[in-house]
């Protein structure tokens, strides 16, 4: 096998949780690209037709359809569904994911069950679902969506920062056991990323100065950009490609270097040299 065929998914499947839109999208697209057939789910079937509206206008074919990651018996009916229609699943992209900034003491006991729910359980029962036919073929990825909240903590995130520790320490669990079946679990930790659901954490004011949250991540951040959907392409091909195969239980942060960085007076940011980005990142929102 040649070098650039290690990284070829020709015929392998790839279910991506959640990826009606967003980073799941952006790592479905890259992986058709290599040869992957694409399925994904979603949590009803309003955003499964916008999922498959969005792959259609890329000419891309999917398998999609509703399931519930939290909910065990629609897991293994949608894994089911899938191998009988599609095939065995080789990759799985642990991507579905959500997020509640509520202060610790006002969060109620509901709402942290459900950011702990979808954020770690869901990875667990989906991983739980592949991994018999996984280790019958003696191959298979899996890739969880962790955070830089698997390593450091901020305010208003507790059930985040515990459900994305906790996914931290299962991908490492996956890989010690079941690594001997030739199974790979790893991780891809992104950082701040310049999407259309952040769009106005980067947009300026109407005075023209910087939001004060653009400028704290930039300070932070030595690349001084936020990071963009395309940053975390290659990063998800490669592990779930044969070009991988020894790597294992890793978390693999795509940050622009800001968990290795105490950072720098927000001050000191020179507004002027980021206008241009900002201007082609407005014309990508919109796109």
């Amino acid at each position: 096998m040649g070098m650039i065929d290690k990284f070829r998914l020709d015929g392998k499947v790839a279910w991506i949780t959640g990826a009606s839109y967003g980073l799941g999208l952006a790592y479905a697209e890259a992986m058709a690209e290599v040869g992957a057939k694409i399925v994904f789910n979603d949590i009803n079937q309003d955003l499964v037709d916008r999922g498959l509206a969005e792959y259609a206008k890329r000419g891309i074919e999917v398998y999609g359809a509703v399931c519930d990651v939290t909910n065990e018996e629609q897991v293994n009916a949608f894994v089911k569904d899938v191998e009988e229609k599609v095939g065995t699943i080789d990759i799985l992209v642990n991507n579905a994911g959500i997020i509640k900034r509520i202060p610790m003491v006002e969060m109620t006991k509901a709402q942290w069950d459900m950011v702990i729910n979808v954020d770690l359980t869901g990875p667990f029962l989906c991983s739980k679902a592949v991994l018999p036919s996984m280790i019958a073929k003696g191959s298979g990825k899996i890739i969880n969506a962790c955070s830089m909240m698997s390593e450091l903590g901020r305010e208003t995130v507790s059930a985040y920062a515990a459900a994305k520790g906790g996914l931290k320490m299962l991908t490492k669990n996956i890989c010690s056991e079941y690594g001997q079946y030739n199974i790979q679990c790893n991780a891809i930790g992104p950082g701040y990323i310049a999407t259309p659901q952040t769009a106005p954490l980067r947009a300026r004011g109407e005075d023209g100065s910087m939001n004060p949250f653009d400028r704290f991540i930039r300070s932070k951040t030595p690349a001084q950009r936020w990071g963009k959907t395309e940053d975390l392409q290659g990063l998800a091909v490669f592990l779930a490609s044969p070009a991988s195969d020894f790597i294992n239980g890793q978390v693999i942060y795509i940050d622009g270097g800001i968990l290795a960085y105490i950072g720098q007076d927000p001050s000191n940011l020179d507004e002027s040299k980021f206008q241009a980005e900002e201007e082609d990142d407005t014309i990508k929102v919109n796109d």
